[in-house]
Order: structure tokens, then sequence, then C-alpha cells
């Protein structure tokens, strides 16, 4: 074997703008014998498919991911070791975490990682409501926000102003919906709320006001309509996550459509739903909470498109077709009359789709569904 050492097979970044990619399919399993150049997995964005090739041979050890699940990049896909009875847990050991002998003022037994533990006193949060034994991440000290939120707010009785409105995110895609709502006239941006920017900061010359602990401060002073500007593409539940963050701190989501876009009076657009410049939503369609149809997209007549589903640039539904919630159809791709797609569908770049999409489908890029 030409290298005995064991070697960390790492996630790439295949998208500059999607830090995570979902494992579309693993050609490998654990113990299995593999000679350098063969292919370990297949990596899919919105924009790129990527086959993962053994950069040397051996035996793969450490797998923990399954296909259909979305990875990070940077993370450990596997191991290459000399030896299929390497076992996992040499491999990497998990970092230490803090301890209350180590840290002042901890519950004894409470394990939390710091940008966890540095979350929850930023919000002057009671340390002793997280649980003793589990690892208590950012994720679950967020979740504590929201409750603390809904708390706050649940009594409060403010005027709301009907032209303010924050925006949940500052990347591409806020920047873009701050051009499409100072071109409707309809609201006033009061503000980002962005969990990774400081306060103070400027995007657009409109401020960050904070993170998501700002949210009772806010609606304290009546208002209460928010855009959601997380896109998911990487990961939908993101996005989701931010819906429900917005809900629980009785905030509304406005229907926003750009005065380029047409949508024909018939068509029923649900709350939360983004119409950008140039696109086109036709007779009788009904757009789901939280939709995006993006640029230059067409949804024809009877179209149903169910929750959280992205409509990227370009894309084309033909008259009656379904799309299932929390599904994303790519740029250019078009769908035949009368298709209907799944949930958790991803439908790559410039696909064509002529028949049904089950649930969690993956048609590539560039190809032509079904496969023959």
């Amino acid at each position: 074997m030409e290298n005995q050492s064991i070697y960390a097979v790492k996630v790439p970044l295949v998208n500059p703008n999607e830090p995570v990619a979902l494992l579309a399919s693993l050609h490998v399993s654990n113990g299995q014998k593999i000679s350098k150049g063969d292919v370990l997995c297949t990596l899919e964005t919105t924009k790129s498919v990527l086959d993962m090739v053994a950069e040397r041979a051996g035996y793969i050890v450490g797998l923990t991911v399954n296909a259909g699940e979305n990875v990070g990049a940077g993370n450990d896909l596997c191991f290459i070791a000399p030896s299929p009875d390497v076992k996992p847990e040499t491999l990497v050991k998990p970092p230490k975490q803090p301890t209350s002998d180590a840290i002042e003022g901890l519950p004894s037994g409470l394990r939390i990682t710091h940008p966890a533990l540095n979350l929850a006193k930023e919000n002057q949060l009671d340390l002793t409501q997280f649980p003793i034994g589990p690892l208590v991440t950012e994720a679950v000290v967020q979740a504590a926000i929201v409750e603390a939120i809904l708390v706050k707010t649940k009594d409060m009785v403010v005027p709301s102003d009907p032209h303010a409105v924050i925006i949940y995110g500052s990347g591409g895609h806020g920047k873009t919906l701050v051009d499409l709502i100072r071109q409707t006239d309809n609201y006033r941006i009061a503000g980002f709320i962005d969990d990774n920017r400081h306060k103070g900061e400027t995007v657009m010359e409109i401020p960050v006001l904070g993170g998501v602990e700002v949210l009772p401060e806010l609606a304290s002073q009546g208002i209460r309509q928010a855009v959601n500007a997380v896109g998911g593409i990487g990961n939908i539940q993101s996005r989701i996550q931010v819906f429900e963050r917005l809900s629980l701190a009785g905030f509304t989501f406005p229907i926003l459509v750009h005065p380029t876009a047409f949508v024909e009076p018939s068509a029923r657009l649900s709350p939360g739903v983004q119409i950008f410049a140039h696109a086109y939503v036709g007779s009788e369609a009904k757009i789901g909470m939280g939709v995006i149809v993006n640029t230059g997209a067409v949804v024809s007549h009877d179209c149903q498109i169910a929750d959280y589903a992205n409509i990227s640039p370009g894309a084309m539904l033909a008259g009656e077709v379904t799309v299932g919630e929390a599904t994303l159809i790519g740029m250019g791709a078009t769908i035949n009359l009368q298709v209907k797609i799944g949930n958790g569908v991803r439908i790559g770049n410039g696909a064509t789709l002529k028949s049904n999409v089950p649930d969690s489908g993956i048609v590539r890029a560039g190809t032509v569904w079904p496969e023959k």
C-alpha cells in the first residue's frame, strides 16, 4: 500500500456560495477496500455536481453519513486506513467540553459548547434551565431564546406600524429583497436581524439591529412584520426555522411582489411569498407559505406550490404542475404539464421533468427525468 498512515477524507467546498452539499449518492461502505481513483460519493449543490474520488488506496473506516443527507464543507466524510480493523473512535478525539470546575458559575455536570455558553450569557439566560448530560449547543440555546421571546411578548399590546418591516438575514438574498421592497414603496425597512453580524453594522445603508434576542424590543416598538431572507438553498430547514422563530415572536409575513413581476388576479399567494423581477404566476395558481418564485421564473396556470418551495431563476413550470413542500427547483429547469413533484425534492439546474418525482427524489442538473 502506498501510504500506511490514516487519511481523513474531507468534504470539499463544491460551491463557494453553498457551504453545505447534498450527499446525492454513496459508493462505499465501512470496511470496503478501495483503490486510488475510486469514486467515493457524489455531492450536489444547486449549481454543481461533483464525484469525490479516493486519493489513495486502503480501507474505508469511520463513515457515519448516509446518502440523502447534507454534509458541510470541511467536515470528515470518512477515513482511509491501512486496515479495516481501525476503530472510528480512535481516529478523531471529540473536543473536550468545559466543565463546572473550569468555568465559574456553570452548573455541576452541565456540558455546553463555548459558543453556546457565550450566547446564553449574552442573552442573560438561566443556565440551570438546560439539561444535565446531553451536550448543549448553539441550536439548543437559540431555541431557549425563542421560548423566552414568546413569554415576553404574549401579553404585549402595542399598536403595530403597518409600514415597518425587518429583514431576517443580510446576505445576498437579503440585499435583493432590500431593492425589491424599496421599489414597491409599501414598507419602511427598520433594519436587519442577523445572528452572524454585529449590532450597528450597516448593509446597503440599513443598520443591523442585532440577532434573535432583539425581537421583543422591536415588537414593543410596534414592528410586527418580518421578511425571511434566509434562502436555505443548502439546508432548507434553516429557512423554515427562521419562519418558526419569527412566528413564535409574534411577527407576520408580508407578501412581496416585484413591480416587474406579473401575478394573475385569480392566483392565490400565501403569507411570506416572494415573487422576484420578471417572474410570472398564472391563473388560479396556488402558492404556499414562504415560497420563493425567483427572477424570470414561470409558474403557469393551476400550479400548486406547497410551503417553503424554492423556484430558482429561469425555471419554467407548465400548467397543473404540483410541487411538494420544501422542494427546490433549480435554475432553468423545465417541468412538463401535470407533473407531480414530491416533498423535499431537489431538481438540478437545466433539468427536464417529463414524469412524476417521488418524495426526497433527486434529478441531476442537465438531465431528463425519468432517466433511461
